[in-house]
């Protein structure tokens, strides 16, 4: 029987591609061709919104990606952020945001509140915004995929705190995206993209832990995505 898992789960969100079109989801069609990227928050307390910026750009620096995320002065935020609690954690996956109307968000903390606690406002700022810059969910990585125990995920997550619907448990959990499409290393259970995942949820005693920062293999990736 599947161990009952507490984790809120974020979800990735994608601008609707064409009928039969899968490649919009992926890094390569999501990757950003600027290195400047205007952060925009359109409500939230003035020290949470420092503190998500100050995170998000662990992201970048000379030896990370070749990025810059500075602060929107005015209405027009590449990436644009809510709080709306029970909302979720989502993202629109990279160069998606430039589909969304400019009034509407991109990227959302459902659970983060001024009195969140820097390790778990760190972990979700940097998955959040790992998917801003075209990142997919690291267990849905094609190379070494992971073997599902189906009925032990779905039973989870349709119940609480996510409470997903199977559409959602396919697209964010069961999805496999095409590796000619992608560009990856092996599956990597420490990333900071990683679902925490019990051994309950796989056949082969597979698991990750709740993953709180970058790993080496994140930072080597990120650099190679976005070179200086």
């Amino acid at each position: 029987m599947a161990t009952t898992n507490q984790n809120h789960f974020c979800t990735i969100r994608t601008a609707a591609p064409p009928a039969g079109n899968t490649k919009a989801a992926l890094l390569n069609e999501s990757r950003w061709n600027v290195s400047t990227l205007k952060v925009q928050f359109l409500e939230g307390d003035p020290d949470l919104q420092r503190r998500v910026l100050e995170v998000a750009r662990e992201w970048t620096g000379p030896d990370l990606a070749n990025l810059e995320f500075n602060r929107a002065e005015d209405t027009d935020g590449d990436i644009r952020i809510t709080f709306e609690q029970g909302n979720g954690s989502w993202s629109y996956l990279g160069t998606h945001a430039q589909h969304i109307p400019v009034s509407e968000p991109t990227m959302n903390y459902g659970w983060l509140t001024p009195d969140s606690d820097d390790d778990e406002l760190r972990r979700v700022v940097l998955h959040e915004f790992g998917h801003a810059i075209g990142l997919i969910h690291e267990h849905q990585n094609p190379q070494r995929p992971i073997n599902w125990n189906r009925a032990a995920v779905i039973a989870d997550l349709s119940g609480p705190p996510n409470r997903w619907d199977l559409e959602t448990i396919e697209h964010n959990i069961f999805k496999r995206y095409d590796p000619a499409e992608l560009s990856a290393t092996d599956t990597d259970s420490s990333s900071i993209m990683m679902y925490p995942i019990p051994a309950s949820w796989t056949t082969d005693g597979f698991s990750a832990g709740l993953n709180s920062g970058l790993s080496e293999t994140d930072k080597e990736f990120i650099r190679t995505a976005y070179p200086w």
